[in-house]
């Protein structure tokens, strides 16, 4: 199993000689509008693509954790092929349909494709009523012979049903959403180090990499600032932080 990480959420999985292209965000820096109420006003993405945007594309399949416009564009909808497998949640299945999508399969609570099962996670992005404003969102568990059990915990914060999903199917590597994601109100909607270290502290023999850094307005918390925490909690040997563009072998 290999990843690529590419920009924020966006990444490229490679397993069992399939690649799936996770939560693509595929629209030039500054295309998109900022995240509205939030600390700063800079326009979306921040950065670039690292690759490109041909080679983002090369993918057998795409899966999408849920679709805030940080985690699938316009760009995305107009440019990936329409006979694309795609994966999704059931609230993203009628949407992504009328998008023109025509293999749309809900992971509900779980599908195979290619012997790769995927099952759905639960997870909380945010607190209180943002939570409830921003939700629904979903995880992924991913298991298939040979290869190490992934979850993919989406957009969430340390809550019961991360927990859970560490408990229940024990991986051996996890995909952290980090940036501790904020508004001018409430408490952040995505890990910041206090997340990211119960993370650890759950699943102390899984290799967690961390994402979502650096690429949308509200994403407040910097790779350096994590990697100084990280540093000081003894845990910089066993989380990776990768610059987008980089290749990281699970």
């Amino acid at each position: 199993m290999k990843i690529r990480h590419l920009r924020h959420a966006t990444f490229h999985l490679q397993i069992q000689g399939w690649t799936l292209l996770v939560d693509p965000v595929l629209g030039a820096a500054e295309s998109m509008t900022p995240i509205d109420n939030s600390p700063n006003q800079r326009r979306n993405p921040l950065v670039e693509l690292p690759i490109d945007i041909g080679d983002v594309m090369k993918a057998d399949g795409c899966l999408i954790t849920h679709m805030h416009r940080d985690h699938f564009d316009n760009t995305a909808s107009e440019l990936l092929p329409k006979t694309l497998p795609m994966f999704c949640q059931s609230d993203d299945l009628d949407k992504l349909k009328q998008l023109g999508f025509s293999e749309v399969h809900a992971v509900a609570p779980a599908v195979t494709w290619q012997g790769i099962a995927i099952t759905r996670t639960g997870g909380q992005h945010g607190t209180g009523e943002i939570g409830q404003k921003m939700a629904p969102v979903s995880g992924y568990i991913l298991k298939t012979a040979g290869e190490p059990t992934l979850y993919i915990a989406g957009d969430t914060i340390w809550c019961p049903e991360v927990a859970e999903a560490l408990t229940v199917h024990n991986p051996e590597v996890v995909v952290l959403n980090g940036g501790a994601a904020r508004f001018n109100q409430g408490g952040p909607i995505t890990m910041g180090t206090q997340d990211i270290y119960e993370v650890c502290r759950q699943a102390p023999a899984a290799k967690v990499i961390v994402v979502h850094l650096e690429a949308i307005n509200h994403c407040l918390l910097t790779r350096a600032e994590l990697k100084e925490f990280l540093c000081q909690q003894g845990l910089d040997n066993r989380v990776q932080v990768p610059d987008d563009g980089q290749w990281l072998d699970c």
